[in-house]
């Protein structure tokens, strides 16, 4: 029961993280206004902070975690993004973006967490169920906001009583996670064992996985997010962008939810990672490029479930790898996530400079849709850590 509600907690601060970054997104315009700023640049950096935070936050985080325990390091990213709330009272935007960087820090911090905390509390055969769950928590926070944004605005009137609202209920998990959690040993020895070896970030580097891992999953994020940052701007789909995102999120909904029952059902990983790849960008071109809204509405929806049925084998598949413990993955995880944001940074600025370069947005959108391909190409690098599944054979009959 206890770590279910553990789960519950790490799930939820994160989800919150999400409808906090996404609300803010979504309330730019009143946020602009309030401090008398104009120009999309400005704009840009309130989630400028936050990719910043993330691509910095993930690589600290594991010296975090060593120097205070899970406990205490989880208390303190929980912290951060409680502490988003000082935006609204922010008196100025380059003090507002700095709140921002804040909050960036703390969902970085939060995500490679979840890793080491699923490692030691779930057996192998409950992660595939957990890791799931914790892979749909920035979409869960995501839907949120996109959801309610709105209603919280007209009920509390302003975007800062709105930023207030969220950061209180972060503070309540907060509060639940210090009563509950505890520390445990990063080594994953057991009591009265002698602890292991330390993996550290130079083990790390020197393991070709933990690069593979996130060149995998960059192309994909890219995608995603220009599906939010790029794809509004360009006028010439079948179906209007902010349709089309909303079905790609109700989509991935679902295609988590198939990607537990496949990760549970059927052991190997690499293959579900390959083809869902494939099946993605195909469906994404399709999206982008037909001119049939009826087609465009169906490629969305099946080229978001195709993103997300995956996701479960994606992170189930390091934490399967020889060896793992508590301390390893978080080490495994701060590299993915980090460096995943640095190609996506990269990525999405190489895509303005082509649609600057050529006069043509929607060209943007194609380079997204080609980069989502390194999950495909990636996969080929991929170790496979599943094992099939050995059906025992019937006794001969005399």
């Amino acid at each position: 029961m206890k770590k279910n509600i553990i789960e519950f907690v790490i799930f939820t601060t994160y989800a919150l993280f999400a409808m906090s970054w996404v609300a803010g997104n979504m309330m730019t315009k009143d946020i602009m206004a309030f401090y008398q700023i104009e120009g999309v640049a400005a704009a840009t950096w309130m989630t400028n902070a936050i990719t910043i935070a993330k691509i910095i936050g993930n690589l600290i985080a594991a010296w975090f975690l060593t120097k205070l325990g899970p406990k205490k390091a989880f208390a303190f990213a929980s912290a951060l993004i409680v502490a988003g709330a000082l935006g609204a009272f922010a008196s100025t935007y380059p003090m507002y973006v700095f709140t921002r960087l804040v909050l960036g820090f703390g969902g970085a911090f939060v995500i490679v967490y979840f890793n080491p905390i699923v490692v030691n509390y779930f057996t192998p055969e409950e992660r595939p169920l957990v890791n799931g769950l914790n892979a749909a928590a920035f979409n869960t926070g995501n839907l949120l906001a996109i959801l309610f944004t709105g209603s919280l605005i007209s009920y509390f009137e302003t975007w800062q009583n709105v930023v207030l609202a969220i950061s209180i209920v972060s503070f309540i998990v907060l509060i639940v996670w210090w009563m509950i959690s505890e520390d445990f040993e990063l080594s994953g020895a057991k009591s009265g064992q002698a602890p292991q070896k330390a993996y550290t970030f130079s083990d790390g580097v020197k393991e070709s996985v933990n690069w593979w891992l996130p060149i995998a999953y960059s192309g994909v994020l890219f995608c995603y997010i220009a599906v939010f940052a790029l794809f509004p701007m360009i006028p010439t789909f079948a179906v209007e962008a902010k349709y089309l995102s909303s079905i790609m999120i109700g989509a991935g909904m679902v295609g988590t939810i198939v990607g537990i029952m496949v990760a549970k059902k059927y052991p190997m990983r690499v293959p579900v990672i390959r083809w869902c790849g494939v099946a993605m960008t195909a469906f994404a071109a399709i999206m982008i490029t037909t001119q049939n809204p009826m087609l465009a509405t169906v490629s969305a929806f099946l080229a978001g479930f195709f993103m997300f049925v995956p996701m479960t084998a994606l992170v189930t598949l390091p934490q399967e790898l020889p060896g793992m413990n508590p301390g390893r993955v978080t080490v495994v995880f701060a590299m993915f996530w980090s460096v995943s944001y640095i190609i996506e940074t990269i990525l999405m600025y190489f895509a303005g400079v082509l649609a600057d370069q050529t006069g043509n947005i929607a060209i943007a959108a194609t380079f997204a849709v080609a980069c989502s391909s390194t999950l495909f190409i990636a996969s080929f690098f991929l170790p496979e850590t599943g094992k099939p599944k050995i059906v025992a054979a019937e006794p001969a009959k005399a």
